[in-house]
């Protein structure tokens, strides 16, 4: 896609689209206030990490997602959407129709690509496996043939490689990683080391904000797009520590060979929306590091 040597997007997922008045699936007024934002923020893209609506097959999930996104339609914003476990629940036929209507640029393609000035956009399909098979081989050769002139490569899927989260969370439920996306990681990291460009990762599927560092890789889990969040119990080396449920969006802003990524969160509990800006980190490409430093 065109855009200018700076630009920015942001990043969410686990919105849940469904019936408004079932708040147990996800919290309408947080997702219809994130919407809103983002609009308003005039980012050069959206990426959704997965979990747009709350049951694939189900058109009238599908006609909330229309209804509440409409503003990004007006404003003409390009949205790159991962797929998540429940964009797929039901007859996995009839929620792809209902997902590729939607976004009919992807060509009936569950994983692609999206060139944005010196950055690549590589979106997988974590219900299918992303090393090996026609997924993997893919994935391989956009890696192996990375163009020169790309400084970092933004890499989307549901499934976490890393959480603090777990199954077996005692209160208001939790996820794993698996073991794919753990195998996936350490080639992310093998890779990694023999490049210039910088890898950042970005999932969802736990419902909270997450980051890690691995390997010369940035994770983020970006799950709080208002599918009922739930508190981690976060691992003492983890970057960002919080004991809070924390409802959110992620905006990246990338100035050629440095990026800065921000976590703005949204409270509603007093009744009328709170923002801050919990987290924030600057990645850079070692060229920009040393020219910066003045080497």
């Amino acid at each position: 896609m065109q855009v200018s040597a700076s630009f920015h997007f942001v990043v969410y997922g686990d919105s849940r689209f469904h019936d408004p008045k079932d708040t147990e699936a996800a919290n309408p007024l947080v997702r219809r206030e994130l919407v809103q934002a983002i609009a308003e923020t005039n980012p050069s893209f959206v990426a959704l990490t997965g979990d747009i609506v709350y049951n694939g097959y189900d058109k009238d999930d599908w006609k909330i997602w229309d209804s509440e996104t409409a503003v990004w339609r007006a404003n003409k914003l390009p949205v790159y959407p991962a797929l998540g476990n429940h964009d797929l629940h039901g007859d996995e036929k009839v929620a792809l129709a209902n997902y590729f209507e939607r976004f009919p640029d992807l060509k009936d393609s569950r994983y692609y690509s999206v060139r944005a000035a010196n950055t690549l956009l590589l979106v997988l399909d974590s219900a299918e496996d992303e090393i090996s098979g026609p997924q993997g081989q893919w994935l391989t050769q956009k890696l192996d043939h990375l163009p020169a002139d790309v400084d970092f490569v933004f890499m989307v899927f549901h499934h976490p490689p890393y959480t603090s989260s777990s199954d077996a969370k005692m209160f208001g439920g939790g996820h794993s990683a698996r073991t794919q996306e753990q195998a996936l990681a350490k080639i992310i990291e093998a890779r990694q080391q023999n490049l210039r460009a910088r890898i950042v990762v970005f999932s969802g599927h736990v419902h909270n904000y997450e980051r890690h560092e691995h390997g010369g890789v940035t994770y983020f889990v970006s799950g709080g797009a208002g599918a009922h969040a739930y508190p981690i119990e976060r691992a003492k080396g983890d970057p960002f520590q919080s004991k809070e449920v924390n409802y959110h969006y992620v905006v990246v802003e990338v100035d050629h060979g440095s990026l800065k990524i921000t976590m703005h969160r949204i409270d509603l509990t007093s009744g009328s929306p709170v923002w801050t800006e919990p987290d924030s980190v600057t990645i850079s490409v070692p060229a920009a590091k040393a020219a910066a430093q003045g080497n």
